[in-house]
């Protein structure tokens, strides 16, 4: 059985289902596997003839083994993914993983549908009840709230900055109603964070039985390894030497770490593009190996990459052999020399991701909402510097549908993306929401008020 650390190290181990449960450590710190499973060759080419739920049950037993039975979690995964998960071909060797297909519109579906049925299973065996608290800065929320709606053992609490998601982003949440509530604040998503992660650990809410399902939430992170090994079980040639290079639009580095997960499962990735907008506090510290966070975030147009504050980089610092804590300090160096041998680091201005919304069009007819545009982005950032190989497989992931940002690709392109079905209505239905200052005494006042 594999058991998971914290990254602040001052919490013993514990199983997966405690540590999906829990959220958060009781030091703060995020929860990392205290081994990785390691997957074949052999076994990585047949996933080339599987299903996309296939694999990640797959992936996903080796995590879990001893922890769920294997048929309850095959069940899990068919009923999560039950989607398509489209590859576009660009041009040469270079793909677009579109993970925007899910019920929401958004990759963070991948996740967030797997750890609400791996939650609402542990929680019926033990009739248990579970306050979820989550912080977005755009598609996590909408992915969380409809994920976990309607369910039977668990409430939702949603916090998200007003003037920093889309209106149907925003909608995606306020629409629903049920056991989920949805709090707009006049603040950063950083702030939002915050708020979560101090109720986390003040003992006077203890008897809400609060979790998270943010990325820093283990439950959300190894559901988000398989469309690594998917895209590339997809695309390969099938030479012995066949490897790939992902470029990652990246905010709070939930994505990025499923990738850093399956390459040290044995995915044979050369190279991490880490593409950030204008909070570049990681591209930053890879050059120079002092992080310094930044606060407030910037608001760019790739509004769920607006962090300024990664929480999951604690997670790659402690996959290097470093730790750093919830605030950002680093109390051992990672092996800095090898992140950089990994990883391309790269930012992005608002500037940038226009022009390449208009240039990916233009030449490709390639459709990238903001997000996607950064990633690609980056990809072509590494390649005007290192140089092209066209016979290298590149896949960059597209992690929204770009109709849920009309009005950039309006202004941009002159037309409004079709809707994808996930959308459609979504304008006429009826918002609630409510509406707090920034203080901490304001949101744990609401939750004592509204939570018994």
């Amino acid at each position: 059985m594999i058991k998971f650390y914290s990254t602040n190290l001052k919490t013993a181990p514990v199983p997966f289902e405690e540590a999906l449960l829990k959220g958060l450590a009781p030091d703060k710190g995020l929860f990392m596997p205290e081994t990785i499973p390691v997957i074949s060759s052999r076994d990585i080419s047949a996933f080339s003839d599987m299903e996309y739920h296939e694999i990640a049950w797959d992936v996903s037993r080796r995590f879990l083994r001893g922890q769920i039975d294997n048929d309850v979690l095959a069940k899990i995964t068919r009923s999560a993914y039950n989607y398509d998960v489209p590859l576009e071909h660009v041009f040469e060797n270079k793909h677009v993983l579109r993970l925007d297909q899910g019920p929401t519109a958004s990759f963070k579906d991948f996740a967030a549908r797997m750890m609400a049925r791996l939650m609402q299973h542990y929680l019926t065996v033990e009739h248990r009840k579970l306050l979820i608290l989550t912080a977005t800065s755009g598609d996590t929320g909408s992915a969380i709230a409809n994920a976990y709606y309607g369910l039977d053992h668990i409430n939702v609490v949603v916090l998200f900055p007003l003037d920093e998601v889309s209106s149907r982003q925003r909608k995606q949440m306020t629409t629903l109603g049920k056991n989920v509530r949805i709090i707009g604040l006049d603040a950063k998503f950083d702030d939002c964070q915050a708020l979560v992660k101090e109720a986390f650990t003040d003992p006077d809410l203890d008897y809400l039985g609060l979790s998270s399902a943010n990325s820093i939430n283990i439950g959300r992170l190894i559901p988000q390894i398989v469309y690594y090994f998917y895209s590339f079980a997809q695309l390969r040639k099938g030479n012995s030497d066949d490897s790939v290079i992902f470029s990652v639009p990246s905010g709070n580095f939930g994505d990025m770490m499923g990738g850093m997960l399956a390459r040290r499962m044995g995915l044979p990735i050369d190279k991490f593009i880490i593409a950030c907008n204008e909070n570049d506090e990681f591209p930053k510290f890879l050059n120079t190996g002092n992080y310094a966070k930044i606060d407030p975030s910037i608001n760019c147009l790739s509004s769920a990459m607006n962090v300024g504050h990664p929480s999951n980089l604690s997670r790659l610092v402690a996959l290097y052999g470093g730790v750093m804590d919830e605030t950002g300090h680093v109390s051992k160096q990672p092996d800095m020399e090898q992140m950089r041998r990994d990883i391309f680091g790269v930012s992005v201005t608002d500037a940038e991701t226009k022009a390449m919304i208009a240039e990916a069009w233009a030449k490709h007819e390639l459709l990238l909402e903001p997000h996607g545009s950064v990633g690609w982005a980056g990809l072509c950032r590494y390649i005007e510097e290192v140089g092209n190989d066209p016979d290298q497989l590149y896949i960059s992931l597209e992690t929204a549908h770009p109709a849920k940002f009309p009005e950039q690709i309006q202004a941009i392109l002159g037309f409004d993306p079709a809707l994808p079905p996930s959308l459609e209505g979504l304008e006429v239905k009826e918002e609630q929401y409510d509406k707090l200052d920034s203080s901490y005494a304001a949101f744990k006042s609401y939750l004592q008020t509204n939570y018994e």
